[in-house]
């Protein structure tokens, strides 16, 4: 197997910033459910805890090219499975060395991509958010609520980084920029669309800039749940 065949694709989000307890702001207040929460839940985190094992295929499709990995996640041990170009690498998340590491980078960004609307629990220690309750839409132009995350300067593959989450009041995510460093210009705009319900799950499979000519989707998507 050439395990050197895993190469870090070359859209990376940042995802885990390090604490940075000054700007971090408590996820409940009063009792009352916080944006955050909100968010996590219309996409089905409180039934996330039911799942076991999670597979799926990121695809990104650029002008003319493909490029596709695809993930088997076991939630409970955190064994991962990844397979790209045929190779087939299969590690553990508390173990890494020197070529898991790189790997785990890839997963990490996929995962990202996929699951965000989670990480926003997972995270919320590493990261500060403002709220706005109406914004405008940066490819549809349509008011919506606005949700800004800024993730510490320190740690994590690419930390300071920001995102930008755009969602009517079902809370389920429309839009959403990437801003590298917290650049005060979007280093990426798309879409979030084409939702798959899966026992409470709300899974965006599609995301497009604002002219197609980028599209980065998921399919071959099983998730096994826990036996009750």
């Amino acid at each position: 197997m050439n395990k050197q065949i895993i190469v870090a694709f070359g859209i990376i989000f940042s995802l885990f910033g390090c604490k940075d307890p000054k700007k971090t702001k408590i996820a409940v207040v009063n009792n009352e459910v916080s944006i955050l929460e909100k968010v996590a839940n219309a996409h089905g985190f409180q039934d996330w805890k039911k799942v076991k094992e999670i597979a799926f295929t990121f695809n990104v499709d650029r002008d003319t090219t493909h490029y596709q990995r695809s993930w088997v996640w076991n939630t409970e041990t955190n064994d991962v499975i990844a397979i790209v170009n045929q190779d087939t690498i299969t590690y553990n998340r508390h173990k890494l060395d020197s070529i898991s590491s790189k790997i785990n980078g890839n997963f990490i960004n996929d995962k990202y991509w996929f699951l965000a609307p989670f990480n926003l629990m997972w995270d919320r220690s590493n990261f500060s958010f403002e709220h706005q309750k109406e914004a405008v839409a940066p490819i549809s132009k349509t008011p919506l609520q606005k949700l800004t995350i800024v993730y510490g300067n320190e740690g994590g593959y690419t930390p300071g980084d920001a995102y930008d989450f755009y969602f009517g009041d079902d809370f389920l995510i429309k839009e959403w920029v990437f801003r590298r460093g917290n650049q005060s210009t979007a280093s990426v705009t798309t879409t979030w669309e084409d939702y798959k319900a899966h026992n409470g799950l709300q899974l965006a499979t599609m995301h497009k800039n604002e002219d197609g000519s980028f599209k980065l989707y998921f399919n071959h998507l099983k998730i096994t749940f826990k036996t009750p």
